[in-house]
């Protein structure tokens, strides 16, 4: 609300930001953990992708409906009750002794975050209503998503080091504690004033079409794509999508005005944010193994070296903003994905012994460049298309596109890679002769490769260990590629469909 004076509007950003790094971090500070999580629970490839994507799932599945009850009961109430629930629900991940206890934690902790991100953002506008203010504070809003993408990996490896795998999600409870306090004394509250009648046939349809649908893709490489189940969940969610616009277009007071999408700049926008974030989080669940077990760093030290990517994002997010005030929105939006292709074409060159100061840290540092290039215009795109009162429905949006983007980049990057490593490995391992019984542990997963060659004689076992690792090269080599190729249809529909500027006539 723009009764704050200044000062207290941009400290109010700040527990904004605390809140929001808390929701964002979880989704990278698993990625981190995987080769442990493999190790300690036994988790194979699948399980690991249900431990990315249960949070993720979730998260994304219910943004519109929390969104909607930030707008009804109070985005700071909403807001405050994510986190406690967020923290009650990552003392149970903790804790959990098997990779099925640690998937339901994340899922329920996927509830708390999904009150928490929309709520940031609304909050964020109805603080700042000068555009202008507005735009920036948004850039140093989406700075902090890229700085806690890489903060996550740090955080975890510190951590991992030092203490056991649980304590990368009770780490969480005193910044819940202090984002809290801090909130109940200095954030304002708001909500929509014309609020209608509760659209709970919106909020079913919403949750359930979004899920079906990651589900679906999630588990396709396990059922087969061609299998039943999968097929019925593609077609479920997507025919539950279609009944959801009809059935919202038909309401006086929707959970969402779909009418909006027939605005240019929404959803050429929100086109932008998702393909930005499919490629990253499928990218960054491959690099973070990579780092580990490819090129032998500890989590520690993986997670150190993702540090620039925090820094190439914090620089360019806020510096997008005022490049978009200069050259207009579309301008930015498409060469930032532009450059985010060109990072992942230059991952998909390295090869085992590739050093990190070369084609690594010189992808990751692009594909960052590049996600604040695109992200901060694109994120004030959607924002600045809703009066403040719609704001938690703008908000969910938002987000509900960036974790839809992320979680099908994790399902389909992820599902790509497995499909080229696991014919690979399969072929090399068997041109050495080795036993039959292993050969499933070697196809789940690159960790479960390298524990088999760690059982035999050290002639064979290295030449395994060389098998298993280049597989997963190829298998990272393909993935990025499909990263580059979906961030390019993104810059395609940016430069054709997003306005050159706010107040574009082509809106």
């Amino acid at each position: 609300m723009n009764t704050l004076n200044a000062t207290r509007r941009w400290i109010a950003l700040g527990i904004l930001c605390l809140s929001l790094l808390l929701a964002v971090v979880d989704n990278t500070i698993v990625n981190v953990a995987l080769p442990t999580l493999n190790r300690e629970l036994g988790a194979g490839t699948t399980d690991l992708q249900w431990i990315v994507d249960a949070y993720t799932l979730v998260f994304s599945a219910l943004l519109l409906t929390m969104g909607h009850f930030g707008d009804r009961f109070g985005r700071k109430r909403m807001l405050q009750l994510g986190l406690v629930l967020f923290a009650a629900t990552s003392g149970l991940a903790a804790f959990a002794t098997t990779s099925g206890q640690l998937i339901g934690a994340r899922a329920l902790m996927g509830i708390g975050a999904a009150l928490i991100f929309p709520a940031t953002l609304a909050i964020l506008v109805n603080i700042f209503t000068d555009p202008k203010e507005r735009a920036a504070a948004i850039g140093i809003w989406t700075a902090m998503v890229g700085v806690a993408v890489a903060i996550g990996p740090i955080a975890g490896g510190l951590l991992l080091e030092h203490f056991w795998w649980g304590s990368i999600f009770l780490v969480n409870i005193p910044v819940v504690i202090i984002a809290i306090a801090l909130g109940a004394f200095l954030l304002p509250d708001s909500r929509d004033p014309k609020v209608g009648p509760m659209d709970y046939r919106g909020l079913v349809l919403s949750a359930a079409a979004v899920g079906l649908i990651i589900w679906a893709i999630i588990e396709g490489p396990r059922w087969g794509w061609t299998s039943v189940p999968i097929l019925g969940g593609l077609i479920g969610g997507v025919g539950l999508l279609i009944v959801f616009v009809l059935v919202e277009r038909r309401l006086a007071h929707p959970m969402l005005d779909v009418r909006l999408f027939k605005n240019a700049r929404f959803t050429a926008a929100s086109c932008s944010i998702t393909t930005a974030f499919f490629a990253l989080f499928g990218f960054i669940f491959l690099i973070t193994q990579f780092l580990q077990l490819v090129q032998g760093f500890t989590p520690l030290q993986a997670g150190v070296r993702t540090l620039p990517f925090a820094i190439a994002t914090g620089i360019m997010s806020p510096l997008a903003i005022v490049l978009m005030h200069r050259f207009g929105s579309k301008a930015v939006v498409t060469l930032g994905l532009l450059v985010m292709a060109a990072g992942f074409l230059i991952a998909a060159t390295v090869k085992v012994d590739t050093p990190y100061v070369g084609a690594v840290l010189i992808s990751m540092v692009t594909i960052a460049a590049g996600l604040g290039l695109a992200t901060s215009p694109a994120t004030d795109s959607v924002m600045g298309a809703l009066p403040p009162e719609q704001a938690g429905a703008g908000a969910a949006v938002n987000d509900t596109t960036r974790e839809f983007g992320g979680t099908l980049g994790v399902a389909v990057v992820g599902s790509v890679f497995l499909s080229v490593y696991g014919a690979k490995v399969i072929d090399g391992y068997r041109s050495l002769g080795l036993p039959e019984q292993y050969e499933s542990i070697v196809r789940e997963s690159m960790g479960g490769g390298l524990a088999v060659a760690g059982q035999l004689p050290a002639d064979v076992a290295a030449q395994l260990a060389g098998v298993v690792k280049g597989a997963f090269i190829d298998g990272l080599s393909r993935g990025s590629l499909v990263s580059a190729l979906v961030v390019s249809v993104g810059a395609v529909v940016a430069w054709r469909y997003l306005p050159a500027r706010a107040g574009s006539s082509d809106q």
